[in-house]
Parts: structure tokens; C-alpha cells; sequence
């Protein structure tokens, strides 16, 4: 009887949920309950932060606390990569989910990509009911107005200064007084305390650690007695290699055309790791994880951390003497390799460090399929949702990677490469000079190209026909 009783209690508390929910339905609404909370989204970039500049990376003497707690409380993506390796292209690949022959912008030389054509992720996320925002470096088209997208905007022109910056705030151009790794993170803060009834999805995007490298006065004295080893491929000799790269040692000969001739035996230099412009890159990148740790904080103070996913990412990777180089834009690991970290809901093993290969246009059809949005069809990226939550789907084993030369700098040329879990292909379509294929098993620190030895006839041809295949692929008709 008990049991009885009990059961028609049961069916009667069902059909007043029924008709309570036909009731909600009948007016447009839907239960709270219905469906999960969207998460809110920090996406924080570093200019030229290279993939190893992180003591969760056992770097021999920096120390990044913030930053690593992005990697031990989610993930730390092993191999992840930019299509591009330079500022504005790789910018706008992880907005729009493109590649640069896609979005249009290939260089540094003053261009925006179209957002009507090859729209954001903010655009998405601002059109679903998020409120946006960007904070920090655009560095496209050479103005600092606001874009599309955003509902709050702060930015500067071109690289900006460090010091007492010019701003514009949603259109209202000033000048700053102080740090500007500090003043981003202050409005970023600000923008997240905000009260609100909407997800929020934040850009920071900062100008360190981008040269001239200037750390903050707090950080002057950092690391005093370090010294950063010698890459294991700063003796290269380039013997083999393209003549372009002999040409281009370190700061030297920025201007000369690529096809102009060098003898490599010009190339003898000695590595110095107590250098003040090395150092201070990393003195610079200690603000940076100041700033981490004040977003942490302020997710906290305003209950938004366990719904927030903390994106933490590096624009492009960054030569440290290796292969003789400073700055990017070649096609070896130290420029295309960049750091990727990220927490936050959906995440399934903290701490664990997953192999795929990704890449930078992957990151906007990944916010957007954590929102319970469907990216638009233009972009070319993939959404890494599922190796979040544990799984391991069917992944990509290669991608394309391109630069185009750039007006100002003739001494490097434009490059198209393919790179897959063990190999590496590039070609230099405009100038007599001679292709490089690496075994990335067997050379990690690409000393020694192959693309000439006869044994390797059949992988070169096979990396050929697979760049060939990445061009059609991704609608590269050039």
C-alpha cells in the first residue's frame, strides 16, 4: 500500500513538472536546468614566446608559477605549432581559424583580414549573447581602432611602447602612464569583474615579450646570476643547407636579396648566454606571469574560475642562437613550435600533456564548439574539444606551413613546408637555392638536410606529393 501510495505521489509530481515545463516552453523560456552553464573564455597571447620559455618546460633557470598552474590544473599541449611563424599572420589564424592564404593577411605589412568574408571567433561568440572583449596587441592593419566583435576595446598601434604606452579605449585614443604589461592587465581585470548577467570571452593579448626587451623596473635585477646554455645547434655551418641561411647570421645582412652569394666560412661567431638582451627577454615574461596569477585571482574573487576556460598561448616561436638565428619566421622547430596551455571545464586529466599535432587555427572552432557553437564554415581549423575530454580521435599526421617574403627584409625568402610526426619538407619557390628535408627522429636539431642525399630520394618524393596534397587541401592556388 505504501508502495502503492508511493507511486501515484511520483506520477503526480511528474505531470506537474510536465506541465510546469510546457508552461515555461509556451513562453519562449527554457529552464535553467535544461542545459549546462557556457563557460567563460580567457585567451591570453605572448608575443614571440618560445614553446620552452616556461620552468613547466624545466627551463634551466626561469621560473613561471602562473603560467604553470594553467598547465598543471589542465593541459600542455606537447606539439603545437603555427601555420605561419610571424606576429599579424599568426594573430590572425587564431581568430579567424584560417590560414594566412585564406584570411589574407601574410605579413606584417599593415592588412586586416576581412570579417564579413573570414569572421572571428569573437564575432560568434559576441552574435550567441557573450560579451567580449580584446585587450592588448592587434598588430594588423597599422591603427589602433576597434574591430568588429568586441563589446570592449583596448589597444595601440603597431608594436606600442613599454613604457607609458599610447592607448585607445573603444575609440578614445590617450596616453598611459606606466608598464604596459601591467596597464593590459588592469583593464583586463576590471573587465572581468565586471557584474554581468552574460559569458564573457576575454582577449589579452600581450605586447611582451616582444623586443626591444624591456622587463618592468620590479624585474631589472631577475636571474642575475643565469646564463642560458648554448643551443645545441648554434655551431651550425649551414654546409648543405640553403645559401640564404648562411647569408642571414644573427642580425646580420637583414637587407641583402637572398640570391646574393656568402661564403660559410664567414660564419664564426661565440655564443655569449650572459647577454643583457637575452636575459631581459625572460625578465620581461616575469610581468606576464604577474598577470596570469592577477586573472586567476579576479576569476576567483568574482566565483568565474571553475567556469572559465584559460587559454595560454605564445603568437610564434622564437630563435635563441639556435641555427645562429634571433627572431622567427624560418620553418625550423624553435620558430614554428609554440607553447599552448589550457584549463578550465571540459578538461579530463589534469596535467596531462597530449601528443597531437596542433595548430594555431585550431583554437577558434575549439571555443566555439565549448560554447555549444558551430564554427562557421570558413574556418579551416579543427576543434581539439574531444582530446580535452580524454579521447583520441582520428588526428591530422601532417600540416602545411608557409611564409611570404616580406618588403622590408629580401633576406629571407618566401617558404612552403609540410611537417608530419617525424619529418620535415621545405621548399623556396622563388630563388635558386636548394630545398631541406630533415629526420626529425634522428636530427631533432635539423643539422643535417637531406634533401640532396640519394638514399632519402624516395622520402623527399613523398614529402613533396604530401605538401602538394596540404596545398590543394587547403585551397592554396598560388
Amino acid at each position: 500500500m505504501l508502495l502503492l501510495n508511493g507511486s501515484r505521489a511520483c506520477r503526480r509530481a511528474l505531470m506537474i513538472v510536465a506541465v510546469l515545463g510546457w508552461l515555461t516552453a509556451a513562453h519562449g523560456q527554457t529552464p535553467a536546468t535544461t542545459s549546462p552553464k557556457p563557460p567563460n573564455f580567457v585567451f591570453i597571447l605572448v608575443d614571440d614566446l618560445r614553446w620552452d620559455a616556461m620552468s613547466c618546460m624545466d627551463h634551466p633557470f626561469v621560473k613561471t608559477p602562473n603560467i604553470d598552474r594553467i598547465a598543471t590544473s589542465g593541459v600542455r599541449f606537447a606539439n603545437a605549432f603555427v601555420t605561419t611563424s610571424l606576429c599579424a599572420p599568426a594573430r590572425a589564424s587564431f581568430l579567424t581559424g584560417t590560414y594566412s592564404h585564406t584570411n589574407g593577411v601574410r605579413t606584417n605589412e599593415g592588412k586586416d583580414f576581412d570579417p564579413a568574408r573570414v569572421p572571428s571567433f569573437a564575432q560568434v561568440l559576441q552574435k550567441a549573447g557573450y560579451e567580449t572583449a580584446f585587450v592588448g596587441k592587434w598588430h594588423m592593419a597599422p591603427n589602433a581602432n576597434p574591430r568588429p566583435g568586441f563589446d570592449y576595446w583596448l589597444s595601440f598601434r603597431g608594436q606600442g611602447k613599454y613604457i607609458d604606452p599610447d592607448l585607445n579605449e573603444d575609440g578614445r585614443a590617450f596616453k598611459a602612464k606606466g608598464y604596459m604589461t601591467d596597464l593590459l592587465t588592469d583593464s583586463a581585470v576590471e573587465f572581468i569583474k565586471r557584474p554581468r548577467s552574460k559569458p564573457f570571452s576575454l582577449c589579452l593579448w600581450h605586447k611582451a615579450v616582444h623586443g626591444p626587451f624591456t622587463p618592468a623596473d620590479r624585474h631589472a635585477g631577475l636571474y642575475a646570476d643565469a646564463a642560458l646554455p648554448e643551443p645545441a645547434s648554434f655551431r651550425d655551418t649551414f654546409e648543405g643547407k640553403p645559401q640564404w641561411q648562411a647569408r642571414r647570421v644573427v642580425g646580420r645582412r637583414e637587407r641583402q636579396a637572398a640570391s646574393q652569394p656568402v661564403a660559410t666560412s664567414t660564419v664564426r661567431d661565440t655564443w655569449d648566454g650572459r647577454g643583457q638582451q637575452r636575459l631581459d627577454y625572460f625578465r620581461a615574461l616575469a610581468a606576464v606571469d604577474d598577470s596570469v596569477g592577477r586573472v586567476f585571482a579576479a576569476l576567483k574573487e568574482t566565483g568565474a574560475l571553475d567556469n572559465t576556460v584559460i587559454l595560454f598561448a605564445g603568437d610564434n616561436g622564437y630563435f635563441h642562437g639556435e641555427h645562429r638565428r634571433g627572431d622567427k619566421r624560418a620553418a625550423y622547430e624553435e620558430s614554428i613550435r609554440i607553447p599552448l596551455l589550457m584549463c578550465g571545464p571540459g578538461i579530463a586529466k589534469p596535467g596531462s600533456v597530449p601528443d597531437p599535432m596542433i595548430l594555431n587555427i585550431d583554437v577558434a572552432p575549439t571555443l566555439l564548439d565549448l560554447a555549444g557553437i558551430e564554427p562557421p564554415a570558413t574556418m579551416q581549423g579543427r576543434s581539439f574539444k574531444p582530446i580535452l575530454a580524454g579521447a583520441k580521435p582520428d588526428w591530422r599526421s601532417s600540416f602545411f606551413y608557409a611564409y611570404y617574403k616580406e618588403g622590408w627584409l629580401p633576406a629571407i625568402p618566401t617558404m612552403f613546408g609540410v611537417r608530419t610526426t617525424d619529418w620535415k619538407y621545405v621548399e623556396y619557390p622563388e630563388i635558386d637555392d636548394v630545398d631541406e628535408l630533415y629526420d626529425l627522429r634522428r636530427d631533432p636539431h635539423e643539422m643535417h638536410n637531406l634533401a640532396t642525399a640519394p638514399d632519402a630520394k624516395a622520402q623527399l618524393a613523398a614529402m613533396q606529393a604530401e605538401l602538394a596534397r596540404l596545398k590543394k587541401e587547403t585551397g592554396f592556388t598560388e
